[in-house]
This record gives C-alpha cells, sequence and structure tokens, in this order.
C-alpha cells in the first residue's frame, strides 16, 4: 500500500476542504428551497464550523507511536467484539468472560445483547459498546436515537453508529452532522460515548476527511475505520488520515480484518487509540509471545 507523506497528506485535507466550500457556496447560491432538514449548511457556517479544524495545525499531528503498548495495556485498547448475526447467548457469555479474564476496555455487541452482557460484566471494569444504525447506516436519526437510548438504559456506556454514507456522498453534508451530532447529544446525556464508523472502505479520500471533520465539528468521542461488514476492514493509511484530521485529542479507532499482534501493532503506530476486533484474545497471545 501507498505510504502517504506529509504534503501528500496536507493536499488531501486542503483538497477536501476547498471540495466542501464550493459545494456549499453552489448550494446556497442556487436559493434552494429544501426543507432544513434536506438543505446542507450554508458555506459560511461550514466554515465558521471546521475552520478550527482545518486551520489548528498542531492539532493535525500524526502520533508518535511507534510499536504497540505491552499486552498489559494492550488489552485496555481492545473492544472485544461478537457482532455476527448468529452469535448465541453462550457465545456472548464466553465473550464477556474473555473481556473479565483479560481487562479488555469493553465488549462490542449487537444492541440485543447490551442488557445481558452488562449483567454478566457487573462489577468489572469492562465498558459494554454497541453498534446504533448498524452496519448499513441508512435508518433515520430518530431511529438512530431511539436505538442510542434504549441501549444505554440496558447499560450501553459506548455507542458505535454508522454515518448515512448516501448523504455524505450526496453532499448533504448537514443531514450528517445533524446525524452525529443528535446522537452524541443521546449518547452524553446517558454518560455514554460516541463512536462514529465512517467505513472508509466505501469513500474516497476526500470523503474521509470530510466525514472526520463533521464527526469532530458535531461533538463526536472518537471515529472509526469500519464496520467489517463492509467491502474492506481498517488499513494503517486510513488510520493515518483520520488521525491526522481530528488531531491528538479525539479518539480512532481501528476495526475489520485485524486479526493478529503485528496487525494492531501497525494501527497503533498509525495512530490508532482503540482496536475493535473479534481476534482478541489471539492479538494478546501475539503481544505476550513478542520481545519488547
Amino acid at each position: 500500500m501507498t505510504q502517504w507523506t506529509e504534503s501528500q497528506i496536507e493536499k488531501i485535507i486542503e483538497q477536501a476542504t476547498h471540495h466542501v466550500m464550493l459545494a456549499m457556496q453552489a448550494a446556497e447560491a442556487s436559493g434552494s428551497q429544501q426543507s432544513p432538514t434536506e438543505m446542507v449548511m450554508s458555506a459560511q457556517d461550514y466554515l465558521q464550523k471546521v475552520q478550527p479544524v482545518v486551520n489548528a495545525g498542531a492539532d493535525r499531528i500524526a502520533s508518535t507511536l511507534d510499536v504497540a503498548p505491552t499486552d498489559g495495556s494492550l488489552s485496555h485498547m481492545i473492544d472485544h467484539t461478537m457482532l455476527k448475526a448468529d452469535a448465541t447467548q453462550d457465545q456472548i457469555a464466553r465473550l464477556c468472560y474473555e473481556a473479565r479474564k483479560h481487562n479488555f476496555i469493553s465488549v462490542c455487541v449487537n444492541p440485543t445483547n447490551v442488557k445481558l452482557c452488562s449483567d454478566l460484566l457487573k462489577g468489572s471494569q469492562t465498558l459494554v459498546c454497541t453498534v446504533v444504525g448498524f452496519p448499513l447506516g441508512a435508518t433515520s436519526t430518530d431511529a438512530k436515537v431511539f436505538e442510542t437510548q434504549q441501549a444505554i438504559r440496558d447499560g450501553a456506556k459506548e455507542v458505535d453508529m454508522v454515518i448515512n454514507i448516501g448523504a455524505l456522498k450526496s453532499r448533504d453534508y448537514q443531514l450528517v452532522e445533524n446525524d452525529i451530532a443528535s446522537l452524541a447529544r443521546a449518547s452524553h446525556a446517558g454518560g455514554a460515548i460516541l463512536k462514529v464508523i465512517i467505513e472508509a472502505a466505501l469513500l474516497t479520500d476526500e470523503e474521509k476527511v470530510i466525514a472526520c471533520q463533521l464527526a469532530k465539528v458535531a461533538d463526536a468521542d472518537f471515529v472509526k475505520t469500519s464496520t467489517g461488514f463492509g467491502p474492506g476492514g481498517a488499513t494503517p493509511e486510513d488510520v493515518a488520515l483520520m488521525r491526522r484530521v481530528v488531531g491528538p485529542r479525539m479518539g480512532v479507532k481501528a476495526a475489520g480484518g485485524i486479526r493478529s499482534y503485528e496487525d494492531a501493532k501497525k494501527m497503533i503506530a498509525a495512530g490508532a487509540s482503540r482496536i475493535g476486533a473479534s481476534a482478541s484474545v489471539k492479538i494478546l497471545q501475539g503481544a505476550s509471545a513478542t520481545p519488547h
């Protein structure tokens, strides 16, 4: 895969921002009569919101991590994940047992399994993470908000939402931002954090930049590469680009196709602060077997 230089990354960010601004100016000049929920935000509004993100050179610093942490701290970066449709209660119980044993930061499960995980993990340090609008992101904002609120009532402390990918590709940035912001408010009101899945394999580099900018503007806590159900998973190049856009203080979660310690190490070196994986135990075993 291509390794991007600093200047190439800067160029992608510059071009994506320019692309957004042109789209906003065109929409504004056309005098669109669309309803507020359909209208993209004005160029000036968007500029005011994203300019600090675009101009804050100090915030666009790639991760300086060269290697993954030792296995003891690596476990606290892993969302131990089981999102397959045919997961049984016994398999979910096993997931929770492994999470307790290895001190994973969370288990990531479908909403129907949140209550069970919350009960099984009571008294432990492992959190319950769930997914919303998963895996397509094509449900309404109201439906996503309800899903989020119900999951939090059931015990979820972290919510991984899928953006409206079609809206992003249609340049309806207002809809995408409102979708994320609505879930950020619902999550934060319930004491949970929000991760935004952009499904990077479906996006151009410019669209990845725009998606990350919108997530930051909308007050999300993380951006996340993939659902694991799309045409591709996490890549170090995507992680590096996402980290570059959101800066050092926002989380970046790499998920999809991470099956070994070497995979996880590459993602962390690229800037990931969280790893989503179903092969979590294997990853820790690989870390333990690797000299540090």
